[in-house]
Order: C-alpha cells, then sequence, then structure tokens
C-alpha cells in the first residue's frame, strides 16, 4: 500500500539516491516518535495527519546547500522550512501539514531573533509552532539529527544543543519537553 505522502517524497527524493536514504531515516524516526507521544500522551490528534506531517516536516531540505547530507541546493539550509511548506502548498497539501514544515526549525523562531540574527527567512510569516501538532513535531523533530550516527539523542544532549542556540531557545524547549515528555 502506498502511504499518501509517498508520491510527494517520491517525486523530489529520487529512489536510490543518498539524500533520500537520510530523509526517510529522519522523517521515520521523528513520525514514530511524534506518534508514540501522542498514543502516550493521549493527545486530540489524528494520528494519521501526525505521520504525514513528521515524514514531510523537512521535505524542502533538498533545495538547501547542506553538502554534509548530499543536499546541493542553492538556498541556506535555515530556508528549508518554509521552501518545504511553499512546496505543499504548491503540491495541495492541507496548511496544516504545511505549517508544520515552515516552523519546526529550533523550537521556533520569532520576528525579533530573525531580525537581530539577520536570518534569510521572509518576513511575513510566523515561524513558531502554535497548534499542537505544530509543537509535537518540532518537538520529536529535535530528537534526531540528519547526520552523524542518527540515533535518538538523549535529553540532555537535545537540551544542550538547544542552549548552543541561545537561553530562549532553550527555554521554549523545556515548555515543549514539559507538554509531552511523562
Amino acid at each position: 500500500m502506498t502511504l499518501p505522502y509517498q508520491s510527494v517524497i517520491d517525486k523530489y527524493y529520487p529512489e536510490g539516491s543518498t539524500l533520500r536514504d537520510i530523509f526517510l531515516r529522519h522523517s521515520r524516526s521523528v513520525a514514530a516518535l511524534a506518534v508514540e507521544i501522542a498514543r502516550r500522551r493521549h493527545l486530540p490528534v489524528d494520528l494519521q495527519t501526525v505521520e504525514e506531517a513528521a515524514m514531510l516536516h523537512d521535505i524542502g531540505i533538498f533545495l538547501t546547500d547542506a553538502p554534509g547530507i548530499h543536499c546541493h541546493g542553492t538556498a541556506p539550509y535555515i530556508a528549508h522550512g518554509y521552501l518545504g511548506a511553499d512546496l505543499l502548498r504548491r503540491e495541495r497539501y492541507s496548511e496544516d501539514v504545511a505549517r508544520v514544515a515552515e516552523r519546526h526549525t529550533g523550537s521556533g523562531l520569532t520576528a525579533g531573533e530573525i531580525a537581530a540574527q539577520h536570518l534569510p527567512l521572509p518576513a511575513d510569516r510566523t515561524y513558531m509552532p502554535d497548534t499542537q501538532l505544530e509543537r509535537l513535531i518540532c518537538y520529536a523533530d529535535k530528537f534526531y539529527s540528519k547526520s552523524g550516527d542518527m540515533e535518538r539523542k538523549s535529553i540532555d544532549r537535545v537540551r544542550a544543543s538547544m542552549a548552543r542556540i541561545s537561553a530562549d531557545t532553550l527555554r521554549r524547549f523545556d515548555r515543549l519537553h514539559e507538554e509531552f515528555s511523562d
């Protein structure tokens, strides 16, 4: 059985490519964790939508220049979220799924952070996870890298990674952890 999101993955991530392998391994790990959390916490979310959003949250990475993970596009990596959201909208995915792609970076990005760091992101968008679905995928995503061993990170390792970005990023992640951990 072909899953509904598989056709868009197949369209942009060719069979047999290293990037496809990286993309699928990461996305499947994030999806499994997000579905596990949703079940365990009895979240009022549709599990198929959780899986679909998790599988597609990074769909835009192929458009970026990140050779370490076999991405040979032209955009800066930080743009993969909004580029993926635009792609999903063109492919007629639900706005709920597109927003997950747009808002999963870090523990969200505020307009102030974007301006202060001169991040190459359109200023007319929101990059903070708002809905429970957006927050859930944002949270689950932090536990899996697309490089290195790709194994699940410990909470201490995730928190250290968030702290390296900023104290505000860590505070937002800690709120996500409080919402979704046991």
